[in-house]
């Protein structure tokens, strides 16, 4: 699978012109097949736990896959970046983003659990503001999927979001919010696309590695993922709205954390601080810089 995937990749990437500015990622993939990180650093603000993660160990779910791990530590506090994470050592920008990774199952040891793997860009500017482009997925229930932009300032933020059920084939919402301003629209018509989330009856991001992704545009953003059987790309969701879509330069980001305030759409109950070293498995990241 890596070497097919790094040898598509490569040939993408000689189309596309090299960047010169050294403050910004060129074209990448991070394999995770070695203890050392190529464009990524470990940049948890949590325990110190050397079980927290590793780089380079086999795949329990694949032997013959290298994977990086990510691995709770129930001693942690609450909130994102207590987990593990890493980020990338330069910025990244309009492009095309993808990852192949297996999250947690963490529903017959502890159902109602309070945990986020979180694969996503962010920056948070003091002049411009929030910039975050993310695909998050609840332990407690991985049938859902929610994808989704923060931008504005601190305050001030403004969120455009879709939550969607695969195995059920449900959208459960498209909306943009204001939490300040307590306003809370629901997305429609054109921006709602597509309407309709074919159902994967089986789907669940435990049970398996999936290939996840999103393409960032000035105008534009889709989510996606490659369909379990017909290996085509399913989309999530092709958001081209005039709000919610962020401008300015990120860093490219995987992370792992507890929640205590944010239980998963089936699951009202789902904010219990974690008791196992749960696990989420990354066979591999990458990034295309938009073509100019």
């Amino acid at each position: 699978m890596k070497l097919f995937t790094l040898f598509a990749f490569l040939i993408l990437s000689f189309l596309i012109p090299m960047q010169v500015n050294p403050e910004f990622h060129d074209a990448l993939v991070e394999e995770f097949d070695s203890e050392n990180l190529q464009h990524f650093e470990y940049v948890s603000r949590g325990s110190d736990s050397p079980f927290k993660w590793r780089s380079g160990i086999s795949s329990k779910q694949e032997k013959e896959t290298s994977i990086l791990s990510f691995k709770l530590d129930p001693k942690d506090p609450v909130g994102p970046g207590r987990g593990p994470e890493i980020s990338s050592k330069k910025s990244v920008h309009f492009g095309h983003y993808a990852a192949r990774l297996k999250v947690p199952d963490a529903r017959f040891k502890q159902a109602n659990v309070g945990a986020v793997v979180g694969y996503f860009t962010y920056t948070n500017d003091s002049i411009l503001g929030l910039s975050e482009i993310d695909f998050e997925w609840l332990l407690a229930d991985p049938e859902v999927i929610y994808v989704g932009t923060w931008t504005g300032k601190s305050g001030n933020l403004k969120r455009v979001g879709r939550t969607i059920n695969l195995a059920q084939g449900l959208i459960y919402t498209s909306e943009y919010r204001e939490d300040a301003q307590k306003i809370r629209e629901d997305i429609t018509h054109e921006q709602h696309q597509p309407t309709f989330i074919e159902t994967i009856p089986d789907f669940d991001a435990s049970a398996e590695f999936h290939t996840y992704g999103f393409d960032w545009y000035p105008d534009r953003i889709r989510w996606w993922m490659i369909h379990p059987y017909r290996r085509d790309t399913l989309v999530l969701w092709d958001y081209r709205g005039t709000r919610g879509i962020p401008q300015h330069p990120s860093k490219y980001l995987m992370n792992f954390w507890h929640t205590d305030n944010w239980a998963v759409e089936t699951n009202p109950q789902a904010l219990e601080k974690p008791k196992h070293r749960f696990e989420l498995e990354v066979d591999w990241m990458s990034y295309r810089p938009l073509k100019k």
